[in-house]
């Protein structure tokens, strides 16, 4: 045996957790007040109904009047309930319009559409944008592939109503936080295999898509920051059940288990090099590039998971607020 042989066979060592970026540290004190990142099924419950979850208004969802606020009620998958939307128009519009389709976090178990489109909503003010916001089913009670067949039901209603909703069907983006970023993925995944909607970009922002929670970041982070193993672990559980892990779980459902990245819209994707995504974000963006796939990726220094929308006015969170708006208007542009 070479030495090269043996130096593939002997695994490679985790060291301890990168540090937190200093200004954010201070902020997950304050949110662990609030917030363990070690979720267990029987907190669910409890999660659903916290204060931090409260659902915005109207009010709140027009931005001081930037948008027309309005809700549907539109088919959902065959055989299954309808799916509500929340859709904001931008006022005074002109022409037809780019659209984020966007896709709520909250790890497959808790959130809403209406706090999904607020968690977009600047993004769509500053592109000129309308925003199409899903109310796809929660695990544990609608495991796979309920949440998925939603979004995608939701897709192809807006892309055949885009003249009604006066968005350019050419300039949809679908995008989504956490668990909607793993959805959002894998509705891409699912548009290609068959045969549309086409759509112009995916926005992955700290995307969830492997069920196996066995990477080395996913150890390195255990019991730290916001969603650490445990809680990835009670998110894919409840969405997989028994299968979560095995070797059956469909690439709709954790898009890291696609075999074939070839052919999908161009994608931008971030995560933070403290939270336990980072290494499954990595190498989706990895094998993106190896498919002849486009992709941004970016790596945030000492971010954990969320932490744009848990501590906006840090630095580091305005910086990484500025990057996916400056890639959707090269995106858009052309």
């Amino acid at each position: 045996m070479t030495e090269t042989q043996r130096a593939e066979e002997r695994p490679t060592p985790i060291g301890p957790p990168p540090p937190f970026d200093p200004e954010l540290a201070l902020a997950l004190e304050a949110i662990g007040q609030d917030l363990t990142p070690s979720i267990r099924p029987e907190m669910i419950p409890d999660l659903r109904n916290s204060p931090m979850r409260a659902v915005p208004s109207d009010e709140q969802l027009s931005l001081d009047g930037a948008f027309a606020v309005e809700h549907r009620t539109v088919p959902g998958p065959p055989g299954a309930p309808e799916i509500p939307l929340v859709i904001l128009r931008p006022v005074g519009a002109k022409g037809p319009t780019p659209a984020l389709y966007a896709l709520h976090g909250g790890g497959m178990i808790v959130g809403d559409h209406r706090s999904g489109a607020l968690g977009f909503s600047e993004v769509a003010r500053q592109l000129g944008a309308t925003l199409v916001s899903v109310g796809y089913r929660l695990a544990p009670e609608n495991p796979h592939p309920a949440p998925v067949e939603d979004c995608y039901a939701g897709l192809l209603w807006t892309a055949a109503h885009a003249a009604d909703l006066g968005v350019d069907p050419g300039r949809i983006v679908v995008a989504g936080v956490s668990a909607g970023g793993g959805l959002a993925a894998a509705v891409a995944l699912m548009a290609r295999d068959r045969g549309g909607p086409e759509f112009a970009g995916q926005l992955l922002l700290c995307p969830m898509l492997d069920d196996r929670n066995d990477t080395p970041s996913s150890h390195q982070m255990a019991g730290l920051g916001v969603w650490d193993r445990t809680a990835n672990d009670t998110g894919w559980t409840a969405l997989l059940g028994a299968a979560r892990g095995g070797p059956d779980v469909s690439p709709y459902a954790a898009p890291a288990r696609a075999e074939d990245l070839s052919g999908l819209p161009p994608a931008f994707i971030d995560v933070g090099s403290a939270e336990t995504f980072r290494d499954e974000v990595i190498d989706y963006a990895s094998r993106l590039w190896q498919a002849g796939g486009r992709a941004e990726l970016h790596v945030w220094p000492g971010g954990f998971h969320g932490f744009t929308g848990m501590a906006p006015k840090s630095a580091l969170s305005r910086e990484a607020a500025v990057a996916p708006l400056n890639w959707l208007r090269r995106l858009l542009a052309h």
